[in-house]
């Protein structure tokens, strides 16, 4: 990184340009001043006193050439910002040439106008670097030098005149040291603001895109006014980002600063007003915290918000030290899914013990009932008109039927009990689910309909036995009502979620059925396990993704959320 300095800095001995183009057009009005006021006094006192005549030829000559060319270097401050040391060695050196010229045809020595020249010597080492400093200097030395020897020949050799000139020499050079210190501290002091404003920008860029990268959403809230907001805040809230509006880093340029001020008001505006329109309970609640205090609660997201969006936000207020207040927003989904991890993991050590126990003697049960079975069929086909035979073959075979079931429970907790962390990767659905349904459901009628190019992130094997479950419940269901079954599979967007829905035209989940739904081991089929549903939602659970049931819908809908990947990235906005 380039030191915060050398943007500013012309020379490394002189003011920064900002500074320079400033003190430059303050002396460059001085002058035009100055060189007006010696010429209107020039006239004025002529005319006080008729015994003074008027200004010489060439009084009059230097005056009107040092307005003229005084004017000149003022307005090519305000046209020219470049070379801007070059224009103020010109005019200092031309400041020495008249005022030697003025002392010149006064005709005797004047002090008035040789303290004039301190001011001179004093800009340049204000304005210029040492060395152009130091001849602009020597030259107003020579001059005044000259100008008291030269008036000590033809008046007579007078030791207190060349004194002075000695005297004045010597103050010449102690103003110009003192303006060198005074200028040199000054430079100092601008390259360690120069710094910690470059310090502070840099700091501002990482703040704000730690604040981007977070996944909670952060919102500060000033005098009743939004005044920060991060993206993750937009999507935790269903709200609408414009992302045509551009927002560019952090800059020291005035205009660049002031575009992007002007951007962040309308980002934040926008909103506000969104946030007033579909979460003002969500805001008075923030707003009626008093000053000072924190608070936390839920939020349950409003169904106007989005209709394909269900969930709880954990909401904490801070207070911050200038009174205004910061609104964290977490979504609940993640600790959810940690908790599902937690409970499988407790759950699962349980059932692997039990479900290991019980099945070596239900495979002995199972084996001797199929013998028992084939010794029936044996017995049967020697004496076809027993009935005891009949009844025992059907007892045998319900005994047979029942194990294979709870074999299938067994399996299905073992399957809980293995639960591993979910391997997440990148699916994208419109290639994916084609390939997914002629591999499990050739020959079945499942209708696919991709409304969109989504991808998430999802454990593929995981998704698998979530859709299959899903389905094979979808196309059972569907039996029952009609003969013939089909399911539906919709693919669609809304807003940073992707959503999967399963549609059946069976007959529903009755009402009292609704809070069992994802219990373990609860069903309304009687050939069922009650694991299927309770099993696919804590693999949803532990992908980051929600699978609920949507009663509102016609048909029978079982609805998969999942976040997008590949979302745009996160921009804070900030007022």
């Amino acid at each position: 990184m380039k030191p915060a300095i050398t943007h500013y800095l012309h020379h490394d001995d002189t003011l920064p340009q900002t500074q320079l183009r400033k003190l430059g057009l303050i002396y460059s009005s001085y002058r035009f001043v100055l060189s007006t006021f010696f010429m209107l006094m020039g006239y004025v006192t002529a005319q006080a006193n008729d015994n003074i005549s008027l200004p010489s030829f060439l009084q009059q000559t230097a005056l009107s050439f040092y307005i003229l060319l005084s004017l000149i270097l003022l307005g090519l401050f305000y046209v020219v910002h470049k070379k801007m040391q070059r224009q103020l060695a010109f005019g200092l050196v031309l400041d020495v040439v008249i005022l030697s010229l003025l002392l010149y045809t006064a005709g005797a020595p004047d002090l008035q106008l040789t303290m004039l020249y301190m001011v001179v010597v004093a800009a340049s080492f204000m304005l210029l670097n040492a060395s152009q400093a130091f001849i602009v200097t020597l030259l107003a030395i020579i001059f005044v030098i000259y100008q008291q020897f030269f008036y000590a020949i033809a008046n007579s050799m007078n030791l207190a005149n060349l004194g002075n000139a000695l005297l004045m020499s010597v103050s010449f050079l102690a103003v110009g040291f003192l303006s060198w210190s005074i200028s040199q501290r000054l430079m100092q002091l601008e390259k360690v603001a120069a710094g910690q404003a470059k310090e502070v920008e840099r700091l501002n860029v990482i703040n704000q895109e730690v604040i981007t990268q977070m996944a909670n959403g952060v919102i500060v809230i000033d005098k009743q006014r939004v005044v920060l907001a991060n993206l993750a805040a937009h999507q935790l809230l269903s709200l609408s980002y414009n992302f045509s509006v551009s927002v560019p880093l952090p800059n020291l340029s005035s205009n660049t600063s002031h575009a992007r001020n002007n951007n962040h008001t309308e980002l934040l505006d926008n909103f506000e007003q969104q946030l007033r329109k579909q979460h003002a309970q969500l805001l008075e609640a923030c707003l009626s915290v008093a000053e000072g205090q924190s608070c936390t609660f839920a939020y349950d997201l409003p169904a106007v918000a989005n209709a394909s969006i269900f969930g709880k936000l954990r909401v904490q207020i801070v207070p911050l030290k200038d009174d205004s207040k910061l609104i964290m927003l977490e979504d609940l989904r993640r600790e959810q899914a940690n908790a599902q991890q937690l409970k499988l993991a407790s759950l699962g050590q349980l059932t692997a013990s039990i479900a290991h126990e019980i099945r070596n003697p239900l495979a002995a049960i199972s084996q001797a009932s199929q013998l028992l079975m084939e010794d029936v069929t044996e017995t049967e086909e020697r004496n076809a008109a027993d009935d005891n035979i009949d009844n025992n073959y059907e007892l045998y075979k319900m005994i047979f039927s029942q194990t294979k079931r709870v074999n299938r429970i067994i399996e299905d907790v073992l399957k809980l009990s293995r639960q591993q962390a979910a391997n997440q990767q990148s699916i994208v659905l419109a290639e994916w689910m084609p390939t997914f349904l002629e591999n499990y459901f050739q020959g079945h009628d499942v209708f696919l309909r991709v409304n969109a190019q989504p991808t998430i992130s999802f454990d593929t094997h995981q998704l698998e036995q979530v859709l299959i479950n899903l389905i094979n419940n979808g196309l059972r269901y569907s039996s029952y009502a009609h003969p013939h079954a089909y399911v539906e599979i919709e693919i669609y967007c809304a807003d940073n979620d992707v959503i999967i829905d399963v549609l059946d035209d069976g007959a529903g989940v009755s009402t009292e059925s609704l809070e069992h739904l994802f219990n373990p081991f609860f069903t309304t089929d009687q050939k069922g396990t009650g694991l299927g549903l309770y099993l696919s939602q804590a693999f949803c659970e532990a992908n980051q993704t929600r699978l609920l049931y949507i009663p509102e819908h016609k048909k029978t809908c079982f609805r998969l959320i999942a976040p997008s990947v590949g979302s745009s990235k996160n921009i804070m906005n900030e007022r």
